[in-house]
């Protein structure tokens, strides 16, 4: 250790009389400089707002020992707020100013049970509980010590869809006997009745839209519902292009179907060659080698072109429940591994995107699909269609290509073109997906489907020969963005005619 890391701070609170004395003498000769009373140094003014954040707990145990960091500082933990300043329980009430930092204390008991040490120091920080019935308190002043009853509530939904509704209970027990300690009787009755209307055993109005969700019955994820009228009210004011269905006879309806199918499945990461898949559908070939794969392609198929599915397009309100449950079961039929049309148990992500927790995909679905009615029919409803399903992901398995289909019978009810979405676009298709979803913006999203929708409809889907290879030269099958671009067919340049 440096001499000048041991001279970087000296706090009399550590030292004995006689280092004291010691040190006095060292600043009387210029070699050390005084913070404030019982603090010195050998760096400049200039560095002391940094060397009080690097020793802030050292600090404010020496120079308030017991004292309790709380209020607005504990529910930030232990943070000082964006201006600097923190707050702590003490004996006395006093506002100290230090270099960077400013200390308001709150004439309040010290250490109570629950209450934390903060890394071996005489400071501590402040018990949940202790921490909910403090920002709850009335505060006024324009550097307010509480946060109030609506982050609270904020805070208390977080807690319960992270550790469930028994530790709401338990938090709840706490503070029913810290209360009389804290003189807060009248913030315990407040807390109650958060928690009783977010465990819903209690009717009062709550201020948040994830507090309503998680008290609705069947409770449902208010952020997602907030989300999906957000895409909703997007939806309603922009035009959208909505082009006619390309694939006007029998058979081009089921070279579509098969194409649907090949191109959703690949997505999910059922790849075929689309010879071979071509062969287990429209060929009946023998399902021999990779059976559930092979169903999974024929059940996409049987979806997308049988009308009982294919335009089934998804209910409002507790019926689509049922609706989707069915769909489920019978696309996924072959793998009773995944619990065909029961709805996830366990919580799924892809990647950094965390879809909604198992117990709140009912009442999500619900209120979700009641959002459908009021978005324009064709290409807009079937764009949030799709969105529900993928961003609930009510199933273990099978919810990309479910979304897809929910989307397409949007389209064909209305005699719209099927959205197809090939390999090379997965990317961009999964990257606008997270953007809605984590920044809530629907205008990548949105411009990518259109862009694809006129892709799709550009084919003429009656040879499916031609189709297939028209699609591989415009880079349909190809899986790099970074090496190829995916062509629209009428962009391609003609091959002048030979001699």
């Amino acid at each position: 250790m440096t001499k000048t890391t041991l001279d970087e701070l000296y706090l009399y609170a550590e030292l004995t009389d006689a280092r004291k004395r010691t040190l006095q003498r060292r600043m009387k000769a210029g070699k050390l400089a005084s913070i404030t009373t019982g603090m010195l140094t050998s760096l400049p003014e200039s560095e002391w707002p940094a060397l009080v954040a690097r020793h802030r707990i050292r600090i404010l145990a020496a120079l308030f020992p017991g004292a309790v960091i709380g209020w607005r500082s504990a529910f930030d933990g232990g943070q000082p707020s964006a201006s600097g300043v923190l707050f702590l329980n003490y004996s006395y009430a006093r506002k100290v100013s230090l270099p960077g930092l400013t200390v308001r204390l709150e004439c309040a008991p010290l250490a109570l049970p629950g209450d934390m040490p903060m890394r071996g120091e005489k400071l501590y920080m402040a018990s949940l509980a202790r921490t909910m019935l403090e920002n709850l308190a009335v505060s006024r002043g324009t550097e307010r010590k509480s946060v109030g009853p609506m982050e609270v509530e904020r805070r208390l939904v977080a807690m319960c869809e992270a550790r469930g509704e028994q530790y709401l209970n338990e938090l709840r027990d706490q503070a029913r006997e810290l209360a009389s300690l804290l003189g807060r009787e009248r913030e315990l009755g407040i807390l109650d009745s958060l928690v009783g209307a977010l465990l819903r055993t209690r009717s009062i109005p709550l201020a948040t839209a994830s507090g309503r969700g998680l008290a609705a019955t069947p409770p449902y994820d208010g952020k997602r519902i907030e989300l999906f009228e957000e895409l909703a009210a997007y939806l309603r004011r922009r035009p959208l292009a909505q082009p006619a269905d390309p694939a006007k006879s029998p058979r081009g309806r089921v070279h579509f179907a098969f194409l649907e199918s090949y191109f959703s499945n690949f997505i999910e990461g059922t790849r075929f060659r689309v010879e071979d898949a071509r062969r287990i559908v429209l060929d009946g070939a023998p399902v021999r080698e990779r059976p559930k794969d092979s169903h999974d392609i024929l059940s996409v198929f049987r979806q997308a072109h049988e009308p009982g599915w294919s335009r089934q397009v998804l209910e409002a309100g507790e019926s689509v429940l049922e609706q989707l449950r069915a769909r489920h079961a019978d696309q996924m039929r072959e793998r009773p591994e995944v619990n065909p049309g029961q709805f996830k148990l366990e919580a799924n992500a892809a990647g950094n995107t965390h879809f909604v927790e198992p117990g709140l995909v009912r009442g999500t679905l619900v209120e979700g699909s009641r959002l459908l009615t009021s978005v324009p029919e064709g290409t807009a409803r079937a764009l949030h269609a799709m969105f529900l399903v993928s961003e609930v992901h009510p199933f273990e398995d099978g919810n990309g290509r479910l979304a897809r289909l929910a989307m397409n019978a949007e389209l064909s009810v209305v005699g719209a073109c099927r959205i197809i979405v090939p390999t090379l676009w997965r990317e961009e298709y999964l990257d606008t997906l997270r953007v809605l979803s984590r920044e809530g913006n629907p205008q990548p999203f949105v411009d990518a489907m259109q862009r694809i929708h006129e892709w799709t409809a550009a084919f003429d889907y009656e040879d499916l020969d031609a189709v297939i290879e028209l699609m591989r030269t415009c880079n349909a099958f190809e899986e790099s963005l970074r090496r190829f671009r995916l062509i629209r067919p009428q962009d391609l340049v003609p091959v002048p005619a030979p001699d």
